[in-house]
């Protein structure tokens, strides 16, 4: 009965054998020619400053963090698309949970809402 799992336990060993070498072998065969350019944070190709440029410079955070939401709700959208797709067959069960699901969602966008994170100030 276990043999059956026989070639899921190698193949998470095989990929857990990789992780491990590469981690290792990276200083060794890696490059060491390190520079201020390489070492500095990197902010699209531009010259990190401490003051904000006029007419540019660093990106304002609303934007990431929109950025951010955006894909949050993308993603847990994504999982409603079985439910749709097998709605027949999960039957009052499946629209419970969906339910729940759809309203968790929806608490999380509330809070998001009320503390200012969709705002463009």
């Amino acid at each position: 009965m276990l043999q059956a799992y026989v070639p899921l336990v190698l193949l998470f060993a095989l990929a857990g054998a990789f992780a491990l070498f590469s981690v290792a072998a990276a200083p060794y065969i890696g490059p060491r020619r390190y520079n201020k350019a390489k070492l500095d944070a990197y902010e699209c190709g531009i010259e990190p400053s401490p003051q904000p440029i006029v007419g540019g410079g660093r990106m304002p955070v609303a934007y990431y963090l929109t950025a951010m939401l955006f894909i949050l709700f993308d993603i847990e959208m994504v999982f409603l698309y079985p439910f749709a797709v097998s709605a027949n067959a999960l039957g009052m069960f499946g629209l419970v949970e969906i339910a729940l699901f759809v309203a968790t969602v929806g608490f999380a966008y509330a809070y998001v809402w009320r503390r200012g994170g969709l705002d463009w100030n």
